[in-house]
């Protein structure tokens, strides 16, 4: 069963090997990295199940047992937002795979996804602190390449300001695992959650959670550090906008969900801290969202407002509450990705992502339109979607808890992502076509800043399989919500084994003296 725990990380980091090695042969690297993609994607299924039937499992690498080995977990959390992220990296990857040029194969596109595509489920899957710290940095490594990969101007300013805050956030985070090392002697994430109560100077431990907390709320994109991925999420190709939008920043939430339910659970400060933060990025992620006139610029935004309602869950703290975090994420990953790539759609068709350039595509592209409108509708919240399901549940959890203001803030948000996403719906499917002349993206000008017209960017045809991705992905969002019933049963899985960490502790410690040796814990039922 352990396999299952090595799988998601192995098949992609193989393949992107493999593909590295032959340069010069793109189509084998195309199939390379979809075949990559596709192993995770079902080791992620794989994994869940195993899950689901065994409880929590837990692999010592190398046979050296907690806390002196390198330990892989595997619990409902980790697999239910694995195996989300997993089917929005397989998508992206088919997408990219149709659309991606010769120039960027070349340059190794296809390796370093999948060098992205491990580092992500092992990041889900490390019992680690340290460790947790290397895939970051594997991550960060791979993504800025895929960033600065191609011609654009934009693309390094984009790429410079990304890896700039995120190397801080690094920084940041080496100082967290040496201060935990340093008063616990561990880096195990259940033996440093044993450990800590233990530790009589309590101000290096609330230390220790605030320079955890500031770590991953940056790498979350999470008010007051989240100005580094609107500045840079609209800027690559709309493949690797894809990529980043379904996965890194739920990254960083799931080391927010980790590190707090597991070092600070009964850190009232530190529950009131992430439930502030979490009200701050939804109203500010969201008021930029509707100022901006750039579809993917837009979207980039909602990904810093979303953030929020994930971070609510994690700091209201309650089972129910964790479980709609968890939920969340899964749908997040999905919606938002498919929302990317119809932008990508939308701008290999016509040329721009400006949304005063863009209009028709109603009638033009139906399919194009129907993939939106599911795919928005359920970021709005709109029932029986998914997205509804979950801000039911983080709302309600608010309720339960008599957080009256942060879930006056989650219904007041969604109404505002709503226009937004009825601004995308109006300027580029509703209205008609705009004249030969519009007004242009800023950003795009040439020389002269003052310019405010330029020729319309004539729209060219497109295959109708490179909207496929994105439609099947909208569709796995409506099957979120239209059949929520299984998959809200995992998530409540997952909060109930946040909001306890016991089994996770005894499985993970087995072999140290407590629990099942066979590295297979009790976990949940």
């Amino acid at each position: 069963m352990t396999a299952w725990l090595v799988l998601p990380i192995g098949l992609p980091l193989l393949t992107a090997v493999l593909a590295l090695l032959v340069p010069a042969r793109q189509r084998t690297q195309r199939v390379l990295g979809v075949a990559g993609s596709a192993g995770q994607l079902i080791a992620a299924a794989g994994l869940l199940l195993a899950v689901r039937s065994e409880g929590i499992l837990v692999l010592q690498v190398g046979d050296w047992q907690a806390p002196f080995g390198i330990t892989l977990v595997g619990d409902h959390f980790s697999a239910l937002i694995l195996l989300a992220g997993s089917t929005a990296g397989f998508a992206s990857m088919v997408f990219a795979a149709m659309t991606v040029d010769a120039e960027r194969t070349a340059r190794g596109y296809f390796g370093f996804t999948g060098v992205l595509l491990a580092g992500v489920a092992g990041a889900f899957l490390t019992g680690d602190l340290f460790n947790l710290f290397v895939w970051f940095e594997v991550m960060l490594i791979a993504s800025f390449v895929l960033l600065a990969l191609g011609p654009d101007r934009r693309q390094a300013e984009g790429a410079t300001t990304y890896v700039t805050l995120n190397l801080l956030a690094s920084a940041t985070f080496l100082l967290g695992c040496g201060l935990a090392y340093a008063i616990t002697g561990s880096l195990n994430f259940a033996d440093i959650a044993q450990r800590l109560p233990d530790v009589e100077q309590r101000p290096l431990v609330l230390a220790l959670s605030v320079l955890l907390l500031v770590a991953f709320a940056t790498k979350a994109a999470a008010f007051p550090f989240a100005s580094w991925l609107p500045a840079s999420y609209h800027t690559p190709a709309p493949d690797v906008s894809a990529l980043f939008a379904g996965l890194l920043t739920k990254v960083g939430v799931y080391a927010v969900a980790r590190s707090v339910t597991l070092f600070a659970p009964d850190d009232q400060m530190v529950h009131t801290a992430v439930m502030a933060l979490a009200g701050f990025t939804m109203v500010i992620g969201v008021l930029g969202a509707l100022a901006q006139y750039e579809i993917r610029r837009l979207l980039s935004f909602h990904i810093a407002s979303q953030v929020g309602y994930m971070l609510m869950g994690i700091g209201l703290m309650t089972p129910l509450a964790l479980a709609g975090a968890a939920f969340y994420m899964a749908q997040h990953m999905v919606t938002k990705t498919s929302l990317f790539l119809v932008s990508g759609v939308i701008e290999r068709s016509t040329g721009t992502g400006w949304l005063p350039n863009l209009g028709g595509l109603y009638r033009s592209q139906p399919a194009l339109a129907a993939t939106f409108a599911v795919a928005a509708l359920a970021l709005a919240g709109i029932p029986p979607l998914a997205g509804f399901v979950a801000k039911y549940t983080l709302t309600r959890a608010a309720f339960e808890s008599e957080a009256w203001v942060l879930a006056g803030i989650a219904l007041a948000v969604s109404l505002l992502t709503l226009l937004s996403m009825a601004k995308i719906w109006t300027e580029a499917f509703w209205k008609d076509s705009p004249p030969a002349f519009a007004w242009r993206d800023p950003d795009e000008r040439e020389d002269d800043p003052t310019e405010d017209a330029t020729p319309g960017v004539p729209r060219r045809r497109i295959g109708r399989a490179v909207l496929l991705p994105a439609a099947a992905l909208a569709l796995v969002s409506a099957s979120m919500g239209f059949a929520a019933g299984p998959l809200m049963e995992v998530a409540l899985l997952a909060g109930e084994g946040l909001a306890d960490t016991t089994p996770y502790l005894e499985a993970v410690l087995a072999g140290s003296g407590t629990g099942d040796s066979t590295g297979v814990g009790e976990g949940m039922p």
